[in-house]
């Protein structure tokens, strides 16, 4: 039996046919674009996360005595606030930059979470890491949809 192929733009094979792009248009055409003023609770499960850590990070930045012996620096503790203050405000106005940014904060949690998990010294330091990968993959993933969802509502309706 010979598998059909179809010759994708810049003249490379696709090897099922066609079938996957098939399949994501359907997908795409069954989102349902975010209602007017509709923020899923996912969505805002975000934006708190994303404002908690903005906050405890200004406060531990203003309160931390010797900042630069934990590790730190002002400058960091100013940026990373205001970064994650920025975010927060963006995700609760369902904007994608927002949306794919706090993802990739997410994607960097995860990872060091991962990392910190492998060299955990007692076991409640790994379940407290191995809580963080759970979460923050549980976030991640929830917020995917809501991603497209946005998506879907600036492409039919561009602002």
């Amino acid at each position: 039996m010979v598998a059909a192929e179809v010759t994708l733009e810049g003249g490379a094979a696709d090897p099922d046919g066609g079938a996957s792009q098939s399949r994501d248009e359907r997908a795409r055409a069954a989102l349902e674009p975010l209602g007017p003023g509709e923020r899923p609770p996912v969505l805002l499960v975000a934006v708190v996360v994303a404002a908690a850590l903005g906050v405890a990070i200004a406060v531990g930045t203003a309160t931390i005595g010797n900042l630069h012996g934990h590790g730190g620096s002002v400058a960091g503790g100013v940026f990373l606030t205001a970064l994650l203050l920025a975010v927060s405000v963006g995700l609760f106005r369902r904007r994608y930059w927002a949306v794919v940014g706090f993802e990739a904060l997410l994607v960097f949690q995860i990872l060091t979470a991962t990392l910190a998990l492998v060299l955990a010294d007692s076991w409640a330091a790994a379940a407290g890491w191995l809580a963080a990968v759970v979460l923050g993959g549980l976030l991640f993933w929830k917020l995917i949809r809501v991603m497209a969802r946005i998506q879907a509502g600036e492409v039919r309706s561009p602002q």
